[in-house]
């Protein structure tokens, strides 16, 4: 017998955006981790290192990132190791992040005018000090808009955790759905839930994008 679409329901959906966030954030800070290393090696004088960099986000961009879920959840099994779903799932998402954000700070840091390099060389600071203290605090205004930007395609995006059972927002939806029968009345909640959260982020995005080019 089905169940009404009741508060229960709504608050059940709402633990699921919780896991939603949670595992976003996890592969923005994994994301960001592993991209650092990835801008950096873009931006490397040795050409074998920025390849090796370009290689790894044209395999990854160029990947669906549900094939990269599936692989990271049934790879860990082929290999003889015992992992947590949610663990496979946030390293996939982590890694697919730090692609797509080592390419926009790739891009941030290229953006910054060569005169500043030049300048600073002048004042005899070599590549390392140029970087650290030149380069990378103009870059990081640069890729501020579009970081938070990707953060809400993240949060979007892990709804594709839902096809290895990963209980967030649209895998709630998909059991109250089955649960009530109400399928409209259930997505257009899991939608709203998931504007309210990617809405306000996008207005920071932009807000962040007119104020930094001011």
């Amino acid at each position: 017998m089905f169940q009404q679409f009741s508060l229960t329901h709504v608050q059940f959906m709402l633990t699921g955006l919780g896991w939603t966030i949670g595992l976003a954030m996890i592969a923005l800070i994994g994301g960001s981790i592993a991209g650092s290393a990835i801008a950096l090696m873009r931006v490397s004088v040795n050409p074998v290192i920025s390849r090796l960099a370009q290689f790894y986000i044209f395999v990854v961009q160029g990947t669906p990132l549900l094939v990269t879920l599936f692989i990271a959840y049934f790879g860990a099994t082929y290999l003889g190791i015992s992992v947590q779903p949610i663990v496979a799932i946030a390293v996939a998402f982590s890694f697919y992040a730090a692609a797509f954000l080592g390419d926009i700070w790739r891009g941030a840091i290229q953006s910054v005018p060569k005169g500043q390099r030049e300048g600073a060389h002048a004042l005899g600071l070599g590549r390392a000090d140029t970087l650290i203290h030149i380069i990378v605090p103009q870059a990081v205004r640069i890729a501020i808009p579009p970081t938070v930007g990707f953060f809400v395609q993240l949060i979007k995006n892990t709804s594709l955790a839902s096809v290895v059972g990963i209980v967030e927002l649209t895998r709630t939806a998909q059991i109250v759905s089955n649960a009530t029968f109400k399928p409209l009345e259930v997505y257009m909640t899991a939608a709203a839930f998931y504007f309210l959260v990617c809405f306000p982020l996008t207005l920071v995005s932009r807000g962040l994008e007119k104020r930094l080019k001011s």
